[in-house]
């Protein structure tokens, strides 16, 4: 049933404007003005997000030289380098390990709004607009109806709705969890059935789970060096390492259904963005622990 509004492509595009919408719901101007103030940490993450990250994989394609071999597995990861911080699990480790808590709300928050944006902009630069990404008014038109339209309609009724998503923030991520799966698998089956995983070997992805180590620890040891360049506090210094160093599967999922043009190639595109959150999430919560105590 590919075209039943039950099928799990159909749910998983509904489930894109229910993240989206809830997201928009839990953002308030409140938490917004909480961490205004320290400007200089705010350039410092969104910097690391959004130029340091695609510094860093164009450098290392010019470096190999050879992206064409695995164009899919490159684009993959390049995809990584353009997505926005997380926004709960950044806050979330920031708070065990006592950084900047109120600066970690808005820088993620922030992040992940001008990721609606500059994701798909980062994109275009590297991508053929006839072949692997839509059309550049497709993508306007997706962005503002599945992205653009619910968060700007959850803002719009958080003065309504915004005790009702804080009460219930387990069950909101508990569906922004199930609405990834749905796009997983609905884009891992399309994989499989158009045998994309063919083209990738136990080699590479062994490569792949090095090379996004390498990310990590790349991007967040620059970020700690610029920190203390800067002279930043302890907590400031968390709040931007933990910050600018994470990327989020939400988005990665979610914004993959938006920008490309070819459902099949989508599972290639965000396996690197699966391993990367799972490594972020393994080596963050240790150096949480360990910063907190």
């Amino acid at each position: 049933m590919p075209n039943s509004w039950f099928s799990p492509a159909e749910l998983a595009g509904w489930g894109v404007f229910g993240v989206f919408f809830f997201y928009g719901l839990k953002l308030t101007p409140a938490k917004l003005r909480a961490g205004l103030g320290n400007i200089k940490l705010h350039i410092v993450v969104q910097l690391a997000t959004f130029l340091l990250f695609p510094l860093l994989i164009l450098g290392a394609i010019f470096v190999t030289g050879d992206w064409k071999s695995n164009y899919y597995l490159w684009l993959g990861i390049y995809f990584v380098a353009t997505l926005p911080s997380t926004v709960s699990s950044s806050v979330v480790m920031v708070s065990i390990a006592k950084g900047n808590v109120p600066a970690a709300i808005f820088n993620a928050s922030i992040s992940s709004l001008i990721g609606i944006f500059l994701t798909p902009m980062l994109m275009s630069f590297v991508m053929s607009a006839g072949n692997d990404l839509h059309s550049f008014g497709h993508i306007v038109i997706k962005l503002l109806i599945q992205v653009v339209l619910p968060v700007g309609a959850g803002m719009l009724l958080n003065r309504f709705g915004g005790a009702f998503a804080d009460r219930n923030k387990k069950i909101l991520r508990i569906f922004d969890q199930g609405v990834i799966l749905a796009i997983i698998y609905t884009a891992f089956c399309q994989g499989f059935s158009d045998k994309i995983f063919d083209t990738v070997s136990i080699g590479e992805l062994a490569i792949l789970l090095v090379a996004m180590t390498a990310l990590f620890f790349a991007a967040y040891y620059t970020i700690l060096f610029i920190c203390k360049i800067m002279k930043f506090s302890r907590e400031d210094t968390i709040t931007a390492t933990y910050c600018g160093s994470k990327k989020s599967l939400v988005h990665a999922t979610v914004m993959s259904r938006v920008l490309f043009a070819d459902p099949a190639t989508v599972s290639i595109i965000i396996l690197p963005t699966m391993v990367y959150h799972a490594l972020q999430l393994m080596i963050v919560s240790v150096m949480a622990g360990r910063e907190g105590k």
